[in-house]
C-alpha cells in the first residue's frame, strides 16, 4: 500500500494505492462519476498508462479544493509520486513524459494600491 499527495493550483489530493484491478475512487464515487469529462479522466491516468500499469493498481483517492481541472493535475501528481514509490524503473519514462515535476503554477496574490495583482487603479488628470 502506498498513500501519496500531489497539489496543483490549490487543489490537494491524497491517493492511497494497492495492488488491484484498476479502478479508480475519487471522493467515494467512480471516477467517470466525478470527472465528467473524458480529458480529464485520460490526463489523470498518464502516469498509470505510460508504465503499463491501468490493470495493475486500485487508487482510493480524496481531492479538495480548487475547481475539476486543478484536482484532475493533483491527482495526476499524487498518482506519478506513488508510481515512484512502488519501483525506480517507472523514473525514466515518467520523466521523458515530464510527468514527475510539480505545476508550481499558483494565482498571484493581490498587492497593496493595487485593484487586483498588477492593475492599477485608473489614472485621473483631474
Amino acid at each position: 500500500m502506498y498513500q501519496t499527495v500531489g497539489k496543483r493550483k490549490s487543489s490537494v489530493a491524497r491517493i492511497t494505492m494497492e495492488k488491484g484491478t484498476g479502478k479508480i475512487i475519487v471522493n467515494k464515487k467512480d471516477i467517470k462519476d466525478y470527472f465528467s469529462q473524458d480529458t480529464l479522466v485520460n490526463e489523470i491516468k498518464q502516469g498509470l498508462i505510460i508504465t503499463d500499469t491501468e490493470k495493475d493498481f486500485d487508487i482510493v483517492a480524496k481531492v479538495s479544493g480548487g475547481g475539476f481541472s486543478g484536482q484532475a493535475g493533483a491527482l495526476k501528481h499524487a498518482i506519478v509520486k506513488s508510481l515512484l514509490l512502488v519501483s525506480d524503473d517507472y523514473r525514466k519514462p515518467l520523466k521523458q513524459a515530464k510527468l514527475i515535476s510539480r505545476d508550481s503554477r499558483v494565482k498571484e496574490r493581490k498587492k497593496y494600491g493595487l485593484k487586483g495583482a498588477r492593475r492599477a487603479p485608473q489614472f485621473s488628470k483631474r
